[in-house]
């Protein structure tokens, strides 16, 4: 009995001793902070990056732990209903992202140090979220209370890309948000300090309207999208008129060259033509005058008319006394020039003494051209008359 006595006395005793080494360490992982307390007041405070690892206590009960996670904490309250300045109701969504922050580098009072403030002012997470939404409601209220329903409206064009200069109002009243759930102006200390937490990020994830304010939000949507077509629509009308002023300007010059090519073409055509025409009667001035002629009688008589003239005009010349005498000059000296007459003219008789002398003395080279008689002019009887002065031996 004595040393089964004594062998379970030693297992106990190392059992006890196993407990209570185990209880005199400490590990801090590189997740928490870690407060140690011996006999209820706060021994040694492990909130720095370089304190992680093993550390030593005293043996629990004399000595106890309390770990707090330092990493990034996510607060989500369920949406609350604000109203705006001009009274309208909306819901907004927000949260907000904390943590216990590490604690400063140099040696301070432990009572200052982040995670020991924590552990008196809170104590746990869902105290401290308790206090964070209490605190984000007065925010949201006090921030959204000073804008209206409209500024939260309008819409930005996606297509203009964004502008840094002028953030919209959503990000400025979020930054709003965020500073004013840090510290106010009218408090003496940061409402974070207080808590020993520090907000990482405040951002409002959406904001919905009552069925009560959905018309006037739809149509305040309605009247930005119109804004935005009708400047589209103004830019493509100054881009159509652009385009159109242009194409009516190289329309005009077109034309204008245009024009100024066939006046200068049909210019020199008529040039040319009376040059052509010149030419012509300066070589043969009695076969112009005749072509001149018969081209009148052509435009005359086209259409049937009756015309009354005299038998002495100009015009009944052709008519009455017969087709001139053209004749050509003789190719050489040697060789006597025969008289044709012109291709139209019917053989006939020796002209009259007044043709002939309306046609003059004819072109002749060695000896005199051989001339034929105008044809005679018929009597009221049908008979020809013989123009005076002629014989029949000279026909």
């Amino acid at each position: 009995m004595t040393n089964a006595f004594k062998v379970a006395a030693g297992l106990i005793v190392a059992v006890v001793g196993t407990l209570l080494l185990s209880t005199a360490v400490v590990f801090v992982d590189e997740t928490e902070h870690v407060i140690v307390e011996r006999l209820g007041r706060i021994a040694a405070v492990y909130d720095r990056p370089e304190s992680r690892g093993l550390h030593w206590k005293w043996p629990w009960p004399i000595g106890t732990v309390r770990r707090f996670d330092r990493r990034i904490q996510l607060f989500d309250p369920p949406a609350r209903e604000i109203f705006t300045r001009d009274r309208k109701n909306i819901t907004v969504d927000a949260y907000v992202c904390w943590q216990i922050p590490d604690g400063p580098p140099t040696e301070v009072p432990i009572d200052a140090r982040p995670v020991v403030r924590f552990f008196r002012s809170v104590g746990l997470p869902e105290v401290a979220h308790t206090r964070m939404d209490s605190r984000l409601r007065s925010v949201l209220a006090t921030e959204f209370g000073r804008i209206e329903l409209s500024d939260l409206l309008t819409v930005h064009d996606p297509e203009a890309g964004p502008d840094p200069q002028q953030p919209s109002v959503l990000e400025s009243l979020t930054r709003q948000v965020r500073e004013q759930l840090r510290r106010r102006p009218d408090e003496a200390d940061a409402f974070t300090d207080r808590l020993g937490i520090a907000v990482v990020d405040v951002q409002i994830k959406r904001i919905n309207f009552p069925l009560g304010n959905q018309a006037a939000v739809f149509e305040r949507m309605r009247s930005e999208r119109r804004k935005i077509a009708d400047r589209y629509r103004s830019a493509g009308m100054a881009e159509n008129a652009k385009i159109r002023s242009l194409a009516d300007r190289q329309y005009e010059e077109i034309i204008a060259n245009a024009t100024a090519d066939s006046e200068r073409i049909r210019g020199e055509a008529e040039a040319e033509a009376l040059a052509l025409l010149n030419d012509a009667h300066a070589k043969d001035p009695t076969f112009y005058r005749f072509l001149r002629t018969l081209d009148a009688y052509r435009r005359i008589f086209n259409d049937r008319t009756t015309i009354v003239l005299s038998a002495s005009s100009e015009l009944m010349k052709l008519l009455t006394d017969g087709v001139p005498q053209v004749s050509t000059p003789a190719k050489t000296p040697d060789t006597p020039p025969k008289t044709t007459a012109h291709p139209l003219q019917p053989p006939s008789p020796a002209p009259s003494t007044a043709a002939a002398d309306r046609i003059g003395p004819q072109p002749t080279a060695s000896t005199p051209a051989t001339t034929r008689a105008a044809p005679r002019r018929p009597d009221s009887d049908g008979s020809r008359r013989r123009p005076p002065g002629n014989s029949r031996g000279a026909e």
